[in-house]
């Protein structure tokens, strides 16, 4: 199979969607980094659920303020206008329809929509924290994750097996192959790899991907 793209080309790709001045969440991890790829006279407002709103790049190593942290415990800085709250008053925003976007990884999302981010099964650390309120309550809903696991299985499939995080929540997954939106059911593929062909990244697709137009490269810069 041709190369892939990095996460950090996986988040920029999905930094370019991003509207000016979003409201915006970042799931814990891998998603955080698509905060460093707001293009050019865009700026998004990020959200953390433990009760930051506003909040700007991590500072220089050495220089962290360890009371200010996302909900991935990490250093954060602070933007002109940012506020503090309750952590109540934070999911408050999420599950009253106050965020345009969040961003979230996967082990699994169906053609359906359906998303399982939060356990690998019965041997795996129940930890859904707030991904069950983000997934229905931002306006919309976005998966940043590999196209396949460590070892070569799809993470797209036709139904998950993954115990699940939301039903029917995700519209767009940016995955280091392709950029595919659920609609009506069915993966429809709107960007690839130029160089892999649409059979390639259907056979480690576990789900029909649909087209509906031409197809565009997925170009990203090296990063």
């Amino acid at each position: 199979m041709t190369s892939k793209l990095s996460n950090a080309q996986i988040a920029w790709r999905a930094a370019q969607d991003i509207a000016d001045g979003a409201y915006v969440n970042l799931g814990i991890g891998f998603p955080e980094m698509v905060a460093k790829f707001q293009p050019p006279g865009r700026e998004a407002v990020f959200h953390t659920e433990n009760g930051v709103l506003g909040f700007g790049e991590a500072p220089a190593p050495g220089t962290e303020d360890w009371d200010l942290i996302n909900a991935g415990k990490k250093a954060i800085t602070l933007k002109p206008g940012a506020a503090f709250f309750h952590h109540a008053d934070s999911f408050a925003m999420v599950r009253g329809g106050h965020l345009d976007v969040a961003i979230l990884g996967a082990y699994q999302v169906a053609e359906t929509g359906d998303l399982a981010n939060w356990s690998t099964g019965p041997k795996g650390v129940p930890a859904v924290g707030g991904a069950m309120d983000l997934v229905h309550g931002a306006k919309r809903v976005a998966v940043i994750t590999d196209h396949v696991t460590k070892d070569g299985k799809p993470k797209l499939l036709q139904a998950c097996t993954l115990p699940l995080t939301g039903v029917g929540c995700v519209t767009r997954v940016y995955t280091s192959l392709a950029v595919i939106d659920i609609e009506d059911g069915h993966f429809v593929l709107r960007e690839k790899l130029p160089a892999l062909s649409f059979d390639d990244l259907q056979a480690v697709t576990g789900a029909t991907l649909h087209l509906d137009g031409a197809v565009a490269d997925l170009i990203t810069p090296e990063l």
